[in-house]
């Protein structure tokens, strides 16, 4: 199996900076992976993302096993190939996807209905991993149990039970020596039973390490002490990805911790109505006050919408119902973010994070969390 080797280049205190390999090519840590759910960044194409500078691209295996089907992703040369993105890409088991369905959950596995046609389906921790291997991602995640929070207890740490044993079963089950495949953590927001599940998980040797279930609802302050718990106890050598966290806020804390990977589909989402992520924090591009503006959405900013369009035009574009105006913002949060990354490291290799921190924590700290 190819292990995905991490590299570390920098440290400060916990923040760290470093290289991660993957059977096809590398990625620079930490940062921020875009999310493609069904193929495509809504709104955006691979020649967007790619020119401005992802290095890796998710894909929704619970969406692409329903449309197009995952033979179809396959005969089309594999995820990368049948998007034309020549990055890395990365599949999510589609767990969190199911789950959100309350579907019926037993030891062996789940049944859910597509949320397409309303027709029945089951998938276990074998079906995900061959799922996946079809899709062809350079990474791909196990599948796991995302239980809502807040949970009871007992709900908890059957989801915990059950994530570790279907985390054995994946490994088994996974063969291709070309992609690598990531555990997941879970235990909700107990500092204790996050230590257990990431000690099983570790113990069980993956590529690396996702941790899931947070951001679902706990306050960030909650997130940070289970996060916490986790990350201490996985290995040093293997990259360790916050699953489904992308608010800078968080970003920063989390890297703070020792994160070195990320995904969220925040920046699109509120980029469709309008809401731009910025260096003085957000900015509601609809507003009136803007209907003669001819700043950017961003002065420091020196992506393709900020060197272009002005506040004006694109506050037009919305108030007239033009789709253009979802894709100028998108595209605007997500150089916003890869961007924000880019300061981490940069920040983290010259001994200053700390003082990075501080200053965005001053704009960002007191925003929602936003969820996906």
């Amino acid at each position: 199996m190819f292990a995905v080797q991490f590299r570390e280049i920098a440290r400060e205190q916990s923040a760290r900076t470093g290289v991660a390999t993957t059977h096809r090519g590398d990625y620079e840590t930490p940062c921020f992976m875009p999310v493609g759910t069904r193929g495509a960044i809504r709104h955006l194409s691979a020649q967007d993302y790619e020119e401005l500078g992802a290095r890796i691209v998710l894909g929704n295996t619970y969406h692409l096993m329903l449309r197009p089907g995952a033979k179809v992703v396959a005969d089309l040369g594999g995820l990368g190939a049948f998007a034309g993105w020549g990055g890395l890409t990365l599949t999510d088991s589609g767990g969190f996807q199911v789950f959100s369905l309350n579907p019926d959950v037993d030891d062996e596995g789940v049944s859910f209905r597509s949320t397409y046609d309303g027709s029945m389906h089951r998938f276990t921790p074998e079906s995900a991993v061959l799922t996946q291997q079809l899709l062809g991602a350079d990474i791909q995640m196990v599948l796991d149990v995302c239980p809502p929070l807040p949970s009871s207890d007992d709900v908890v740490k059957l989801a915990l039970k059950r994530t570790s044993q279907w985390a054995v079963r994946a490994k088994e089950t996974h063969t291709r020596t070309d992609q690598s495949l990531f555990g997941i953590v879970q235990g909700g927001i107990d500092p204790l039973l996050r230590r257990e599940s990431a000690e099983r998980t570790a113990e069980l040797g993956f590529d690396g390490y996702g941790i899931g279930g947070l951001s679902v609802g706990e306050t960030r302050e909650e997130m940070l002490v289970a996060l916490a718990a986790a990350i201490e106890h996985l290995p040093h050598d293997r990259p360790r990805y916050l699953m489904g966290v992308g608010d800078p806020a968080s970003l920063i804390e989390a890297v703070n911790l020792g994160v070195d990977q990320f995904d969220c589909v925040m920046q699109t989402r509120i980029g469709r109505h309008g809401t731009a992520l910025t260096s003085g924090g957000k900015l509601n591009i609809t507003r009136a006050e803007f209907t003669t503006s001819l700043d950017p959405i961003d002065g420091q900013c020196n992506c393709p919408v900020c060197r272009r369009h002005t506040r004006g035009y694109i506050r037009h574009l919305f108030q007239v119902n033009e789709p253009t105006a979802a894709r100028l913002v998108s595209i605007h949060n997500i150089a916003f973010t890869l961007n924000l990354m880019r300061q981490m490291r940069e920040a983290i290799t010259k001994g200053e994070f700390a003082s990075l921190r501080k200053s965005l924590l001053a704009i960002w700290a007191d925003s929602a969390n936003d969820k996906p």
